[in-house]
């Protein structure tokens, strides 16, 4: 399976995961609370000088970014339609770096790293008896280990429907692709719990 890792050595695969996890949520509240359009604009440049730093191939950085970047611009042109032009930008900014920035840690941050540091501070939660941190750690590592592979597999069902002269419509795609995804999940958490890694309350 693939991971949305990419080897580097760039600042950002330098960074703490903390440092880039808290960066991260700071980011968010103020492009959120902020709605100048200049300040937005210059969130988004800065965040795309970011993804460019990565290393990856211009190409390879788009394909990655187009489903995201997609549904941001039909969330913008909602508002577009049903609100002033300056609301629908101002959405349209704040989605695009937000989604450039968690495109960059995501890309210079190990599957590994993510799940140390989400189950660290976890950890002061398990006092209430509401939670185990590390199956959060370890959920949070499946879901990015199977994003990409869901995409992939997405993009593998829709060539083989143009392959085999089908037309190609949503529902014709998800359902295969969610029967595909719900057996893998249930075949990894048949794994996990055989090996004992998940620990059950009594």
């Amino acid at each position: 399976m693939q991971s949305l890792y990419v080897e580097g050595n760039s600042a950002m695969h330098r960074l703490s995961p903390r440092v880039k996890l808290a960066a991260l949520a700071i980011f968010s509240i103020v492009v959120f609370i902020s709605e100048n359009i200049a300040l937005l604009s210059l969130a988004v440049l800065m965040t795309a000088i970011a993804w460019r730093m990565v290393g990856m191939p211009l190409a390879d950085g788009l394909r990655r970014l187009r489903p995201v970047f997609l549904t941001i611009a039909i969330v913008a042109l909602f508002n577009l339609i049903f609100n002033h032009w300056h609301d629908a930008l101002v959405t349209l900014l704040r989605l695009t770096a937000l989604m450039l920035l968690a495109a960059t840690v995501t890309a210079t941050t190990t599957i590994a790293q993510f799940i140390d540091e989400v189950t660290a501070l976890a950890r002061p939660l398990e006092r209430t008896g509401w939670v185990q941190a590390d199956d959060i750690g370890l959920a949070i590592g499946l879901v990015l280990r199977f994003v990409p592979e869901i995409l992939n597999r997405y993009q593998a069902i829709r060539e083989a429907h143009q392959a085999r002269g089908l037309k190609i419509r949503p529902i014709t795609l998800l359902a295969p692709l969610i029967i595909l995804t719900l057996r893998d999940a249930d075949n990894v958490a048949s794994a996990i719990d055989a090996r004992g890694i998940r620990r059950h309350g009594s």
